[in-house]
């Protein structure tokens, strides 16, 4: 059952409302998604959590446009022109590429951001813009790391810097701390608060990590197939359901205000 209710905004960006609506994926004979009905809003970060093989990575590649998919998907605007197209930016799981690569991160975003082989292009002529993009999620300093001399939290905040370039209305994201140390999982969660106030974007996050899920997230959706439970991350985490699935009892409010949770 949908049950997500948001507030108005008093700031909203350019896409107030994601609606998603009898969305359904079936591979092959075997139906991944059914019915799902959600909405998203500017300003919120959604985290998707669920069992392996919910269908959440699934959910996101339809969102993304990658797979195909029955039902409706709707980006309602806050201007009288009504249905939209949004820039979506994606950050995956994890990046596969060769470690003795010579490549840098500026090389990195130069060959994402061009249509020419990055030999071709003045390094000067994109440097500020890079550093102003990794500025964002407080890795300027990596703009001359080789790649292959990244850690796992480095190499994925480098990899939201460029879902974020340029500035998305929706940012997906695919588990992406997964394997990073507890410092780096903080971090991570304190540059999405920090870009999500400044610039009032909807995030949706799939994310294993319950802990951060309930002190970060605006709303939580448990899904398996379909759409088991949605609301608060209180809501969510005292639900039967949602005990049962992961045998949860471990959920208190007040606990996970006092960890510092939502900014």
């Amino acid at each position: 059952m949908e049950n997500l209710n948001y507030s108005n905004h008093n700031k909203c960006s350019d896409f107030c409302c994601t609606k998603v609506e009898n969305l359904s994926v079936t591979i092959g004979t075997n139906k991944i998604l059914e019915d799902i009905n959600l909405h998203f809003h500017c300003g919120e970060l959604t985290s998707i959590i669920g069992p392996n093989g919910a269908g959440k990575s699934t959910l996101l590649k339809a969102l993304l446009g990658e797979i195909k998919h029955t039902g409706k998907l709707t980006y309602v605007g806050t201007s009288s022109k009504g249905v939209t197209t949004p820039i979506i930016g994606y950050v995956p799981q994890y990046l596969n590429f060769d470690l003795s690569t010579p490549a840098s991160v500026l090389d990195l975003f130069i060959a994402c951001n061009s249509k020419a082989p990055v030999w071709l292009y003045s390094s000067k002529k994109y440097r500020n813009k890079v550093s102003e993009s990794l500025s964002r999620v407080k890795a300027e300093y990596l703009i001359d790391r080789k790649l292959g001399a990244l850690s796992g939290g480095e190499l994925q905040r480098v990899l939201l810097a460029l879902a974020l370039d340029p500035m998305p209305n929706i940012l997906l994201l695919d588990e992406p701390v997964s394997g990073i140390d507890q410092n780096g999982l903080e971090l991570f969660y304190d540059i999405l608060m920090d870009v999500k106030s400044k610039y009032d974007l909807s995030i949706i996050l799939v994310s294993h990590d319950l802990d951060l899920v309930a002190k970060y997230a605006d709303k939580v959706v448990l899904l398996k197939g379909t759409v088991l439970c949605s609301g608060t991350p209180k809501e969510v985490f005292t639900n039967k359901t949602t005990s049962k699935i992961f045998g949860l009892s471990w959920y208190d409010e007040d606990d996970s205000k006092n960890k510092g949770g939502k900014k």
